[in-house]
Order: C-alpha cells, then sequence, then structure tokens
C-alpha cells in the first residue's frame, strides 16, 4: 500500500465540466456518493501505479453512508480530491475490501 498522507491533508474536492456528471451517467454513482466513501471507515486506499504516468493516482474502496460499495479512482490536486472514475466494486474488490482489518 502506498502512503497516502496527502489524502488525508485534502481540504475538499474538484468538480469541475471534465468530471461533474461522467459517474452518474456512465454508472449511476452520484457526486456526494464518491465524497462519502472517504468519511466513512473502513476506507482502503491504494496508490494506482498502472494509471500514475502523468500524475500520482489512486484508487480507493469504500462504503457510502446507505452501505454501498465503491471503488474511487482519483487524484490530489492542490489539497483537492479529484474524482477519475467511480463505480460499484467487483466482487474481487469487495473480497479484498472485506479483508481490510
Amino acid at each position: 500500500m502506498a502512503d497516502i498522507k496527502e489524502t488525508f491533508d485534502c481540504i475538499g474536492f474538484q468538480w469541475d465540466k471534465g468530471n461533474i456528471d461522467k459517474n452518474l451517467v456512465k454508472h449511476s454513482v452520484t457526486n456526494l456518493e464518491c465524497e462519502q466513501i472517504f468519511f466513512n471507515e473502513p476506507l482502503l486506499v491504494v496508490e494506482d501505479f498502472n494509471h500514475s504516468q502523468r500524475e500520482r493516482r489512486y484508487y480507493a474502496l469504500g462504503r457510502t453512508d446507505t452501505t454501498r460499495l465503491l471503488f474511487v479512482a482519483f487524484t490530489v490536486r492542490n489539497e483537492l480530491i479529484r474524482i477519475i472514475s467511480a463505480r460499484d466494486m467487483s466482487l474481487k474488490e469487495r473480497k479484498k475490501y472485506e479483508k481490510k482489518p
């Protein structure tokens, strides 16, 4: 697992024309649900080395306030979490998430 200290120093989320409705249209995941997982336990955050060519990218496995299990890919820009993609966890991701202590 990566050192994710920078995610804990964030002061909010970045939503703009490029990502404001992408996850709702593609995967029926609202922006509020994306944000909620960062405030609920457990939260598993891993650096995504395969997709970190231009900037450091991460993925998070977490749950919404209604216990929906989500996979969220994101980056951190200027102390803001920018969601790249969000969807329901796959079966493999659920198993990994459930093993987290």
